[in-house]
């Protein structure tokens, strides 16, 4: 078995990345993002990336950080509220998006995961989304065809991990992690813990090893988001 194990971020990435090239990037707003992963991607200075992932962080953390440097190309994504660069550079011009309702971004890199060319849904039938796209009718019901989603590289974030790239992901970290995984070409995940080949529980792992070439342990910042606490009450 060849060695997964990498010591470091950046030599987990290492012959991995090019210009031009497509990035699945997991998490939901700051949670399960591979953070160590998205700072190395920024310092091989790769750039007109590609970049499918549910939203891109914030300003100065996680994709937020390619943003700043102009590395992204395009946006594949669902969300873009909390980013203002990234908000700024859409409306601007200067970087291109394609906008997904949630679930069917979800799926689409499910299926590219799964080798499925495409599938209908019912979701975005007459708006925008539908937009150039082949509209077939089933049942009655109009669904449109979105495609699977493939990328040269994944990087994921999990919660542990073994010698032979078996992950498990903790709560809502799972996210879209795990279908990023079976959809790149090549899948580097960073995790918060490397356990023994056999401590996990087979039937408590979401992501077989056989779908990760590499894996680094990382040090996490953990940001939260959106922080919204009370008012202190007088004494």
């Amino acid at each position: 078995m060849a060695n997964k194990v990498q010591p470091d971020a950046a030599t987990a990435l290492k012959g991995l990345t090019f210009d031009g090239m497509t990035v699945m990037s997991g998490g939901f707003g700051l949670c399960g993002i591979p953070e160590n992963l998205i700072v190395a991607l920024r310092d091989t200075g790769v750039k007109n990336l590609t970049v499918i992932s549910n939203n891109a962080g914030v300003d100065d953390f996680g994709l937020g950080l390619l943003l700043k440097t102009r590395q992204i190309a395009k946006m594949v994504s669902s969300y873009v509220g909390e980013n203002k660069e990234f908000e700024r550079q859409y409306l601007s011009g200067e970087l291109q998006l394609e906008f997904n309702p949630q679930g069917t971004l979800a799926e689409r890199i499910r299926a590219g995961g799964a080798g499925i060319a495409g599938f209908y849904t019912k979701t975005g039938v007459g708006t925008l989304v539908a937009e150039g796209k082949d509209v077939r009718t089933f049942d009655g019901e109009e669904y449109v065809l979105e495609t699977g989603l493939k990328a040269d590289l994944s990087i994921v974030k999990a919660w542990k991990g073994d010698a032979e790239g078996n992950l498990v992901f903790r709560k809502t970290a799972r996210n879209f992690n795990p279908m990023m995984a079976t959809a790149g070409k090549v899948c580097v995940a960073e995790v918060e813990e490397i356990v023994p080949v056999g401590a996990l529980d087979p039937d408590q792992i979401h992501t077989p090893g056989i779908y990760v070439d590499r894996i680094v342990k990382g040090v996490f910042e953990k940001r939260i988001e959106q922080r919204t606490v009370r008012k202190r009450e007088a004494a």
